[in-house]
């Protein structure tokens, strides 16, 4: 049935494919931009507006200003708040100002608002598995040293991991914010690294940054031992519908594949398609050597101690069983996400 429902965010990586969804849906939607003259951002909301006539709908709104978010909740009767930085550790310089604050107080302006809409049903929080551990080696601690929804990250801080921290905080919040009422309820979705196409050139996601470093060839020399938890894109969108539109949904779900996938994989697969494969890694760099020139890309050694060379498995059952999730193959969402890092580039260069 169709329905009226805001995205919170919809420039970014995330949002814009699930606006597309929701669109094909048949549902209207309102999403917020901080700013609808900043072309780069809002063009591809404007293609979409075109594409379907009179169900998506553009509002300014800036996660720091109280009842910022009033007017584009108006009647809307789902919120999925996704709007929030995703910055890679080395480009963090001012964890409180970059992550925290926007992460923090942008989760509490959203609720509040979604208090005062008496429409709203339902909230969708876009999280982290960053909020479930804040390094690795946390991991290590848990049952079966096995990636869980029943843990919450105790080990960062505005100083060690400040994205992980902030999306710890925010996510804590939003429960404290939601327990203090019965009006509407809530569902967390805590995806690992969100790979795949995108449909926003001018998005400022982390994941997207990551990717690009290495099929531009920064990673020609080889590659450290590093691995991630993964998902699709088209798979978080899916998800984030699904945890909606499913009254039994409840609680907090991992989105990710069971395997971790290593840096080295992903190189060797995006090796396959790259016009000019020679620029990514073929193979893994000794860890000593990840330890020695670390620092001068940003890495402490505190992290790369907490990171390099750990696996860990990934319960997402919850997301299988109970949101019907069926993740796309690895290789599938990276070629995916090759093809359409070079179709941007390529337009940018035109």
């Amino acid at each position: 049935m169709a329905k009226s429902v805001l995205v919170t965010g919809g420039s970014g990586f995330v949002a814009s494919h699930l606006i597309q969804q929701l669109l094909e849906g048949n549902d209207t939607v309102h999403t917020t931009v901080r700013s609808v003259a900043n072309q780069s951002k809002v063009r591809p909301l404007e293609e979409m507006q075109k594409k379907y006539p009179g169900r998506l709908r553009l509002y300014e709104a800036d996660l720091l200003k109280p009842r910022s978010f009033d007017a584009a909740m108006d009647a809307c009767t789902v919120v999925y708040h996704v709007a929030s930085p995703f910055m890679l550790p080395e480009k963090i310089k001012d964890g409180q100002r970059q992550m925290l604050e926007p992460a923090l107080l942008g989760t509490r302006n959203v609720l509040d608002s979604v208090n005062r809409a008496a429409s709203v049903e339902r909230v969708v929080l876009t999280s982290t598995v960053g909020a479930i551990f804040g390094d690795y080696i946390d991991v290590m601690s848990m049952e079966n040293q096995t990636l869980s929804e029943q843990y919450f990250n105790t080990s960062s801080n505005i100083e060690n991991n400040p994205y992980h921290y902030a999306k710890v905080m925010a996510e804590q919040e939003a429960w404290r914010i939601c327990n203090a009422q019965n009006r509407w309820r809530m569902v967390v979705l805590n995806p690992g690294l969100i790979l795949g196409p995108s449909l926003t050139p001018a998005s400022e996601s982390g994941s997207l940054f990551l990717l690009d470093e290495l099929m531009k060839g920064y990673f020609f020399y080889g590659v450290p031992n590093l691995s991630f938890t993964t998902v699709d894109v088209r798979d978080v969108a899916v998800a984030h519908i699904k945890a909606a539109e499913k009254a039994e949904a409840n609680g907090r779900y991992i989105l990710a594949e069971k395997q971790m996938v290593s840096f080295l994989e992903i190189a060797k697969i995006i090796r396959t398609v790259h016009k000019r494969p020679y620029l990514l890694g073929s193979h893994q760099i000794p860890d000593w050597l990840v330890r020695a020139i670390g620092p001068l890309f940003g890495l402490t050694q505190d992290y790369i101690g907490k990171h390099l060379g750990i696996r860990f498995q990934v319960d997402n059952r919850r997301s299988i069983d109970e949101l019907g999730i069926a993740y796309k193959p690895i290789r599938e969402t990276l070629i995916d996400h090759y093809r359409s890092w070079e179709e941007l580039h390529n337009r940018a260069n035109r």
